[in-house]
Order: C-alpha cells, then structure tokens, then sequence
C-alpha cells in the first residue's frame, strides 16, 4: 500500500514554486489551501488563549475524545449558529481535520467497500487507497458549479457503504443549493430504506470546514438540517483551520451517531492524532465569545471575498477582451475556480500544452503565477479547469498577477 501511494500533485507544484522563490523569484502563489499569518493572522483572542494556556502549564496529554470544555463549546457554537443539536458526546476532537476524515474512513469502510465522491475532489481518492476502498469518483460539470446532482450521483449509490460530500467545496469555491442537497439527502434515505438488516447502511461524510466562509447571500446548508431522519447515517467535518486561518493551529472536530464517533475515537487513540491540549483550551474560550468572533469573521471575509472578486473580476475582463478564460463567481471557502482554454496549443518554446499541468508550469515560468490544475483533485488532464486559493497572497499581488497571466496567454498559439 505503502508502496503504491501516489504523491500530491500540489505539492508537486508547491516545490516548484519554493525552488524559484529561493532563487530570488517573486511568484504569485495561489497554489497552497492556508493562510500567510502575516496577511490573515488568526484572531487575538484565539492568539493571546494559545499563549496564556501553555504558560499555564497545559503541556500534558488532552483526553482521547478532546477535553469537555472544547466539546462543550463547539456543541454551542453549531446549536446557536447552525441549528445543529449534538451533544458533547458527540463529537470527537483531533489535530485538524484530516485525521477524523481518516478516521471516519477506517471506522466505516472495509477493504472493499464502494466510496462515492464527486470529482473534482479532495482527497478521497487517497483515503480510498489508504483504507483499501473502492473509489467511485463521479465527474460533475461546470453549468452546476461543479457540485453534484442527484441525478449524477443515483446510479453509483446502490451497494456503497459511503457518500463523502464538501461545502463550500474544495477546490471550487461553490456550495450546495437547498434543493439539490435535499435531493441527494432523499436518494440517501430511499436507499437505506431499500437495504435489509443484514447490509451495511449508506453514510455520508460531509466536510463543511468551510461553512462560516459563504459571502453575500450565499448560504450553507447541512443534511441534518434539510432532513433530520438522516441523523443516524451522516458523520460531519468541522473545526477552526479554515474559519480562523488558524491551519497550524490544529484544532478540528467531527461529529454524528455517537457510536461512531467512538469508534473513530478509538482508532485515533492508537494514532496519537490529538490536538494539542494547550491549543483545545483556546479554542474553548474562544468559540463562545459571539462579539468577537463575529467581529473577526466580518474583517476576514470581507478581506478574503474582495480578494476572490478582484481576481474574478479581472478574469472575466480578459474574457470580455477575447482572451480564452473563464471563471465562476465565488461563493465560498478561499478558492476560485478558472478555466484557462488553451491546451492543445503550443509555448514559445515549442512545447506543446497538452495537460493542465503543462500549463501550469509554463504559467509559473513565463508569468510568475502559479495554479492548481482541477487534475490535482482527479479530473482528467486534458480539462482546462483550475484552482486558485487566495489565502496566502495580498490583493495588490494577485492584481500585479494578471497582466502577466495576459502576456503569458498572448505567447500561446
């Protein structure tokens, strides 16, 4: 297994970008899904508890689970803000959510068991190998903002034993509409209806690390919420790196079916994948004060969607232009989605751009702009799709950006 593990393409990419920065380049770099802490630093409040609980000496082992307090919080914190009613119990505490992502797959998924996930997607593919599982990934188009329908994801449900789902979705930037997510949530329960007491039940695994990062009058919807008898198939994603640029922080938390989230307890005991107990104490005081985590999340979205927009609305002015782009308005997370429709095509230097990773690193060469191609997240090479995550970079670079990405496309023929 170990053996056959297959690298990450964005790091790949990262690399490439740390190699010329390191010689003195200046790129544009919208590759990484984090945060500079020097352009979006986490909240005051969530700094200031960090440091207060390490000099108060909470330096020992956290509880398996999370501490209670932490637990208790963002129980709260999903009550007051989503509707959400679990219980301390409920939920499970680890470093970040790619822990409990594995740890959900481990708990559910025996070695050969149907995964369904749509593409372009992160990360299931990975976890799928990782676990033994068979992965069903399901292309979804661009006239739905990348999400998938109900109507794409009905033939491969019959006989899966997990349905992993994301909004706002990574790498798009898109969510869920209510009616479509209804629609998925009833084809889940028909099919749990269906299946006898001997099969496995349909879960759904569904990562909103993004949710507090919707703008305008986007909103996020949850299965629970639009269909409360999904309660006892439905393990979610949640916690503080995306919502507080807080990625090294390492605080995230899953929750559902309390028999579950035991088991995946368990399974992460074994691991040590723990958040760190100084940082769980913040985090708990923290969640609870309303004023200022609204006052933190007015400043950063605010910062994070002119930020998108800017680069959206310089996208669609070169299209206006003739120029082969394309992009979809941001609706959430921190990413843009971007067509860039000139793969077949040939670079002054005589390379043909036959893939999107072709073209990336022709734009990171000839523009000093670097993006992840929608084939990092499973699409096929030859789609023009690609991300761009804004949480690293400052507005005025990514403006500088673009008409460097123009002269690179005027040298394309």
């Amino acid at each position: 297994m170990a053996g056959s593990l297959i690298g990450s393409e964005i790091i790949k990419i990262g690399n490439e970008v740390s190699e010329r920065i390191r010689q003195g380049e200046s790129i544009c770099n919208l590759t990484i899904g984090d945060f500079d802490p020097a352009i979006f630093p986490i909240p005051e409040g969530l700094s200031t508890g960090i440091t207060e609980a390490y000099q108060a000496g909470y330096t020992n082992y956290p509880p398996a689970n999370g501490i209670v307090e932490l637990r208790q919080a963002a129980s709260a914190f999903l009550k007051n803000r989503l509707g959400l009613e679990y219980g301390p119990n409920d939920f499970l505490v680890a470093g970040g959510s790619r822990p409990l992502i594995y740890a959900c797959y481990r708990a559910l998924i025996d070695p050969g068991d149907r995964v369904v996930f749509p593409l372009p997607s992160w990360n299931n593919n990975h976890y799928c190998h990782l676990t033994g599982a068979e992965p069903v990934a399901v292309p979804t188009r661009p006239e739905n903002d990348f999400m998938p329908t109900a109507a794409e994801l009905a033939p491969h449900l019959p006989g899966a034993t997990l349905l992993a789902l994301c909004s706002p979705l990574n790498p798009t930037g898109t969510v869920f509409q209510r009616q479509d997510l209804e629609e998925i949530c009833d084809l889940v329960l028909a099919e749990n209806k269906r299946r006898g007491p001997d099969e496995k039940p349909l879960y759904v695994l569904y990562d909103q690390i993004y949710w507090l990062l919707t703008f305008g009058d986007t909103k996020h919807y949850d299965p629970i919420s639009l269909r409360p008898e999904l309660r006892d198939y439905v393990l979610y994603i949640d916690g503080i790196s995306k919502c507080f640029a807080a990625t090294g922080v390492r605080v995230g938390y899953s929750f559902g079916p309390a028999h579950i989230i035991d088991k995946m307890k368990s399974i992460l005991g074994h691991v040590g994948a723990w958040a760190p107990k100084a940082e769980q104490v913040a985090t708990a005081k923290f969640l609870p004060e309303t004023a200022a985590v609204d006052a933190y999340m007015a400043n950063f979205k605010t910062r994070i969607q002119s930020t998108l927009s800017a680069l959206h609305a310089g996208l669609q002015e070169m299209k206006a232009q003739g120029y082969p782009v394309d992009s979809i308005a941001p609706a959430g997370a921190i990413y843009l989605t971007i067509k860039l429709d000139v793969l077949g095509r040939t670079a002054p230097n005589g390379q043909v751009l036959a893939t999107s990773k072709d073209l990336a690193f022709y734009l990171i060469a000839q523009s000093n702009l670097a993006l992840v191609p929608f084939s990092a997240f499973g699409t096929e090479p030859s789609e023009p799709w690609f991300r761009a995550s804004v949480g690293a970079e400052t507005l005025e670079a990514i403006q500088a950006a673009l008409p460097r990405l123009r002269a690179a496309l005027d040298g394309v023929r």
